[in-house]
């Protein structure tokens, strides 16, 4: 019985594969490999990208020694705005830089916000790794008091074999982004050019751009 059982599921197995075919109606979905990008949670890291900014300016021979004149392309004041201009110019400045608060005889520094809003982005699946080095955690975690009598020992073969097929398990996404870009212009000629993107909370939105619908306290001196 046991080997006809075995017949009957490796010719299961391996039928499908004499109907296939090297064809498909459209191209099939695949994957990039695995990647990381920062999150923006707290004003010190737009300082960190300010003193980021400010050094591969300075670094770049077209603009090395000359003046820069600061302005946000933002026509809206948020919070990032505000921050960002003089956290750029704070970093600029004691890098050594020259700053001019206007535009004559200095190259324009503009930068801009973009708010991308994902709307079905799905899953990621977990890194390879995860689930054996969080159970092997929780084992050796115990150890000390079990004297390596601990059940969650068995955890560590089971997170293994989950981490063999960990294309099937999904982790949350992040559905919010936010794209920096910076540029400099000598004479209408684009110079310097330089954009990055990261995560934030969709909460933060308001932080990088005005966001509609969103109610405003009006104070008045009528009662």
């Amino acid at each position: 019985m046991a080997r006809k059982a075995l017949c009957v599921l490796l010719g299961a197995a391996t039928l499908p594969g004499c109907f296939s075919a090297n064809t498909s109606q459209f191209p099939l979905a695949t994957t990039y490999p695995v990647s990381t990008q920062q999150k923006m949670q707290a004003a010190h890291h737009w300082e960190v990208l300010a003193e980021h900014q400010a050094r591969q300016l300075l670094e770049n021979p077209r603009i090395d020694g000359r003046a820069l004149s600061v302005r946000s392309k933002t026509e809206a004041n948020t919070p990032f705005s505000e921050a960002f201009d003089a956290l750029l110019t704070s970093q600029l400045v004691s890098k050594g830089g020259y700053v001019r608060t206007s535009p004559e005889n200095a190259l324009l520094l503009t930068w801009d916000a973009q708010v991308i809003e994902h709307k079905d982005r799905g899953w990621h699946r977990a890194h390879e790794g995860l689930w054996t080095t969080l159970a092997a955690g929780i084992a050796v975690a115990t150890l000390p008091a079990r004297n390596w009598e601990e059940p969650a020992l068995a955890l560590i073969p089971g997170a293994a074999l989950v981490d063999l097929y960990s294309g099937n398990w999904w982790t949350g996404p992040e559905r919010h982004e936010v794209l920096l870009t910076t540029r400099v212009e000598d004479a209408g000629q684009v110079v310097y050019s330089s954009s990055s993107i990261y995560y934030i909370n969709g909460g933060d939105r308001d932080h990088y751009q005005k966001v509609d619908g969103v109610p405003t306290l009006q104070v008045t001196d009528r009662w």
